[in-house]
């Protein structure tokens, strides 16, 4: 194991390979952002407790900077309480310049805790504008 983290670490030894749940990815855009905003993977097979690591691409389609803050959400919603992400666009608001196009990661692992009967979990990325911060 290269984990560098204490947390990544304990995590990654209580990977229950006996259970499999397909993780879907979504991506969706409020207020008429003009950008172009989608995972590159749309959807896996995971284990519980496995580390996973997965990529949105984000791409500022018009001729201003723009901010903007990324929101997750869960289908179904209990998935939500399973879902431990480590790493994530969505922790912070995001700024862009004009037609800048990048790639973010979002590292999580599903807690073996989920229940048994939970087999499939959308995670699901809302992104919305922010004001900028006024520089």
């Amino acid at each position: 194991n290269n984990l560098q983290t204490s947390d990544a670490a304990s995590l990654n030894t209580q990977v229950d390979r006996s259970r499999t749940i397909t993780v879907q990815f979504d991506a969706n855009l409020r207020n008429e952002l003009p950008w172009s905003f989608r995972p590159l993977t749309k959807s896996m097979q995971v284990h519980p407790g496995q580390l996973v690591n997965v990529v949105y691409e984000v791409k500022n389609a018009s001729d201003s900077d723009l901010f903007g803050q990324a929101i997750p959400s869960y289908g179904p919603q209990v998935a939500g309480r399973y879902f431990k992400k480590l790493e994530c666009f969505c922790f912070t608001r995001q700024s862009f310049a004009p037609h800048e196009k990048r790639r973010m990661p979002v590292v999580f692992v599903v807690d073996p805790k989920v229940p048994k009967d939970l087999n499939t979990i959308t995670l699901s990325y809302t992104f919305f504008e922010v004001e900028g911060n006024g520089s």
